[in-house]
């Protein structure tokens, strides 16, 4: 049998704490958050392995368990402060739900996969928390019945933000995301300035794509 509190602390040391992360709030959160909880039974065994996990089978969008090092990179990029109002865009089993609503105010999770909503809702509630909550719809609108948001974190790759997300996002809020296709892509960090949406590049990145944002013309670098 797997020792997954074992794993979790060989997670946090030789995948985490060794590739810069250093917020404590973020290394706290993911050593306390079982991530085993997240992943489909068959899989628990890989939880804490330095890759993507896949969430789903057979047909349909794939979806994955961002890995454990690009996550709390992303994470502390994002410098969620104990106040603030996160939407998670693609939570998919809730993983990532859990461990920002450790850092912020109220997690709004979105989901376009009822399924996969349905597991995060129940897993977020077995573990007790009660500052996030998980919506269902189309992950490329957003979930603009809550927004403004201070942080907007995409739990996956995206070709673009949509100029809508911009909307979303209040004055000096910040928004998260790897831009990419999957292969290539690059961790980035946008902050809105009035109605100026200003990014940098913060790091490489490949990790799996989410549905619904495929680049086309219309899109915010």
């Amino acid at each position: 049998m797997t020792d997954f509190a074992a794993a979790r602390h060989n997670m946090v040391e030789s995948q985490v704490r060794v590739n810069a992360v250093t917020d404590g709030r973020v290394i706290d959160a993911m050593s306390a958050i079982p991530r085993e909880r997240f992943v489909p039974p068959p899989r628990q065994s890989l939880a804490y392995m330095d890759e993507d996990i896949a969430l789903t089978d057979g047909g349909g969008s794939p979806r994955f368990l961002m890995e454990p090092r690009v996550f709390a990179k992303l994470a502390q990029l994002a410098a969620v402060g104990l106040d603030d109002l996160v939407l998670d865009v693609g939570c998919g089993t809730g993983y990532s739900t859990a461990v920002l609503s450790h850092l912020a105010g109220t997690v709004v999770a979105l989901e376009s996969d009822s399924e996969l909503a349905a597991r995060a809702a129940a897993a977020l509630a077995d573990l007790g928390v009660d500052n996030a909550v998980v919506v269902t719809g189309a992950l490329n609108e957003g979930y603009a019945k809550q927004a403004p948001y201070d942080v907007i974190f995409f739990s996956g790759a995206i070709g673009f933000i949509p100029e809508g997300f911009k909307a979303q996002l209040k004055d000096g809020g910040r928004i998260v995301a790897v831009l990419g296709d999957g292969i290539l892509g690059r961790a980035r960090i946008y902050v809105r300035a009035g109605d100026t949406l200003s990014g940098r590049d913060a790091f490489d990145a490949n990790v799996q794509p989410l549905p619904g944002f495929v680049a086309t013309e219309s899109f915010v670098f």
